[in-house]
């Protein structure tokens, strides 16, 4: 690690003049996405690297990882960035990509180093969990990591980009050239507008109803917890209706909905058979669950997680590094899959039946 912080990450590549070149405290390797998945996003833009290069972060990037974004090599080297090959990206001290990386890229990386990730179906698989413990490779999930006002920034980041993301996809299936009715949501004088139900709560929930309310849709957030329904109701206004899940009542909205999208209800609840039966043959239906529509924007994902991940990597600037930032942020440690050679994450190492460590006895000696 000693060796990354004496060279100079920078080569010869020229900066704007508002970045001055600093000796890096972090030194980051930023990857793209595995070419044969389905996934777009990115954590980081061009002027976001600018960012934190000027604040001490030295960053290489792995060539061509900014093109599903839209971004070229030459417009992250204008702001300090490296640009390296995806093995030398791995050798960096902490190695950032969207998705959770796979066996054998993490025995490409320095022992004792770390992988910063959003969570993914790949994280449960046995064979890179064993690969992180064998190589010391903490890895941390921003999905599950809290802000210092126990928010989970990076979550909502990416929630609130699928719901209102969501309502976009919905409009395209009801087009023509979806190969809908051909009709709009809503908002046309004299036209009765379509119906949106929404199954569920969260903050995805929550902004596709913001956004089908302001294409004029007539809204419905359906959930089985009428507190939450409270909640809601004054984060969107009274133009949307807030119903307590019921099964006649459910049965009828259904019904009657041109739009239905289902997310995480507050309490476990199973949709009943029939309810799809009495769906309209033409409805436009979505699982949050299963689906992320923010990947048919990645540039806004990568601009919505830049503005935290900026304040994340100066906090951790300030604080000296990945492990003093763990040793000290409580809502990092939430984040935490693997420690320093230890599986922390219990409900993973439930469901995979691995044993797994308490991260807050691991760092007791530290603090």
């Amino acid at each position: 690690m000693k060796d990354y912080k004496e060279n100079n990450f920078h080569g010869t590549q020229e900066m704007p003049e508002a970045i001055e070149q600093t000796t890096p405290i972090i030194n980051i390797g930023l990857l793209a996405n595995y070419p044969d998945s389905s996934e777009t996003r990115m954590l980081l833009t061009p002027e976001a690297c600018g960012l934190l290069v000027a604040g001490g972060v030295a960053i290489a990037m792995e060539s061509g990882a900014g093109s599903d974004i839209s971004f070229t090599d030459a417009q992250y080297a204008e702001y300090g960035v490296t640009i390296v090959s995806r093995d030398e990206a791995l050798k960096y001290p902490v190695v950032l990509s969207y998705s959770s990386l796979r066996a054998k890229d993490i025995n490409k990386m320095v022992p004792g180093s770390a992988i910063l990730c959003m969570m993914t179906n790949a994280i449960i698989d046995t064979e890179a969990i064993n690969a992180l413990l064998a190589n010391r490779i903490s890895m941390g999930c921003f999905d599950n990591m809290l802000s210092h006002n126990d928010e989970p920034v990076f979550a909502n980041v990416i929630d609130e980009i699928d719901g209102r993301a969501s309502i976009i996809y919905a409009q395209d299936a009801l087009s023509f050239e979806g190969g809908g009715k051909g009709v709009l949501l809503g908002g046309v004088t004299g036209i009765n507008p379509c119906e949106v139900l929404l199954i569920g709560m969260g903050h995805d929930i929550v902004s596709a109803a913001k956004s089908a309310v302001a294409l004029g849709a007539r809204v419905a957030i359906m959930d089985n917890d009428v507190s939450a329904l409270q909640i809601a109701r004054d984060m969107v206004g009274g133009l949307v209706d807030m119903i307590a899940i019921h099964p006649r009542v459910l049965y009828n909205r259904a019904k009657s909905a041109d739009v239905i999208i289902l997310g995480t209800t507050s309490m476990p609840f199973d949709i009943p058979r029939n309810l799809f039966a009495a769906m309209k043959e033409n409805v436009y239906l979505l699982d949050l669950k299963e689906c992320h529509p923010s990947v048919a924007v990645p540039r806004t994902v990568a601009m919505g997680l830049s503005n935290a991940l900026v304040n994340f990597f100066n906090e951790m600037t300030l604080k000296g590094g990945f492990s003093n930032m763990v040793a000290t942020t409580p809502g990092m440690q939430y984040g935490m899959v693997t420690y320093d050679g230890y599986l922390v994450d219990k409900l993973l190492g439930s469901y995979l039946g691995m044993q797994s460590a308490d991260i807050g006895m691991l760092l007791s000696p530290v603090n």
